[in-house]
């Protein structure tokens, strides 16, 4: 595992247990190479994860695939977010070149998106797929101390502030893990 997937393996399992998503983690430990992600959609990378890790485990599998789409970009940086500009830069930099890039765009044309896809591997061999977002603009400057990765550059006019600067438990409720996470919930399995 990657350095940067340490933060969101962490708000990723915060999730389930607010949602009650039935889930049992093994008391296990897997060591896992990087994962070699060569799909071109957030969907396709969470279904390689699962699947893969599903061969290892032999038990139901949930994984995820996110990042940030930036309309002005192109929707970049994508499904690339964590290696953007490389994998050992850090987001402060990544934040910063993202700001740079969008000089001279104002207003609505900096919309931005967080996307998170996941997919659930079965053992009867269905794969379970749910996706959330949560819509927002890039901002200015990078603002707060909560979160990590793009959240200081990510503003929610709905909220009149920035990710970073949400507490944990309202970004947990809003996030677009929170949101992919509810709608697995609503598919009404049980992952155990």
């Amino acid at each position: 595992m990657t350095p940067n997937k340490v933060q969101p393996t962490a708000v990723f399992t915060s999730l389930i247990a607010h949602r009650a998503i039935g889930v049992y983690v093994p008391a296990i430990r897997i060591n896992i190479v990087q994962w070699s992600i060569t799909w071109k959609t957030f969907f396709e990378n969470a279904l390689i994860k699962a699947e893969s890790l599903w061969k290892i485990v032999q038990k139901p599998v949930i994984a995820d695939d996110s990042g940030i789409c930036v309309d002005a970009l192109d929707g970049k940086p994508g499904i690339y977010s964590a290696r953007y500009e490389g994998v050992d830069t850090p987001y402060s930099i990544k934040n910063q070149i993202i700001i740079d890039r969008l000089a001279g765009v104002e207003g609505e044309a900096r919309s931005a998106r967080f996307v998170c896809a996941i997919a659930a591997a079965l053992p009867d061999g269905r794969i379970l797929e749910t996706k959330g977002t949560i819509e927002g603009v890039i901002g200015y400057e990078e603002r707060g101390e909560n979160g990590f990765g793009y959240d200081p550059i990510f503003y929610l006019p709905e909220y009149g502030c920035y990710s970073a600067e949400l507490s944990p438990e309202k970004k947990n409720s809003i996030s677009h893990r929170g949101n992919a996470l509810e709608a697995m919930k609503m598919c009404q399995i049980n992952i155990i």
